[in-house]
């Protein structure tokens, strides 16, 4: 590893633990919440600012071009499995949530009369639609890798 990455994964480490120090040291006021995060914006636009001067400030060579190149391919296929997970995962967790609200008011609706049974498992299946439409759009996104 050389310095520059050295110093910048401190860097984010130091943005991270910096404000929790400030945040849990002292007692509980107004001013407190103001320095944690003051010291979590400075740090923060710190490392973008030394971010961006270690990302554009180098030279590249052919060599360099090159292998660059086969990272991006491979960046983009990882972006693309990390972008099919979180469609998954994040369309399972609103289906969840979906069925869960529509499930239990049809639960009490069956109870008062049971002869909307029919128009309640349709809403809870549209809210399970949520779920499949996630995992076509991820298939979608896999099939393109």
């Amino acid at each position: 590893m050389t310095v520059g990455k050295v110093l910048l994964f401190s860097a984010l480490v130091l943005s991270i633990l910096v404000p929790f120090r400030v945040y849990f040291k002292g007692e509980e006021s107004k001013r407190r919440y103001k320095i944690s995060l003051a010291v979590n914006c400075v740090a923060f636009f710190g490392i973008l600012l030394t971010a961006s001067l270690m990302l554009f400030g180098t030279s590249a060579s052919a060599a360099e071009v090159e292998a660059t190149a086969v990272a991006t391919s491979s960046m983009a296929t990882g972006m693309g499995y990390l972008a099919a997970a979180l469609v998954t995962g994040l369309s399972c967790i609103g289906g969840g949530i979906a069925v869960a609200s529509a499930a239990s008011a049809a639960l009490g609706a069956i109870s008062e009369d049971s002869s909307i049974l029919g128009k309640s498992l349709i809403f809870v299946g549209l809210a399970e639609g949520v779920c499949l439409y996630g995992l076509i759009i991820s298939f979608m996104i896999l099939g393109k890798l």
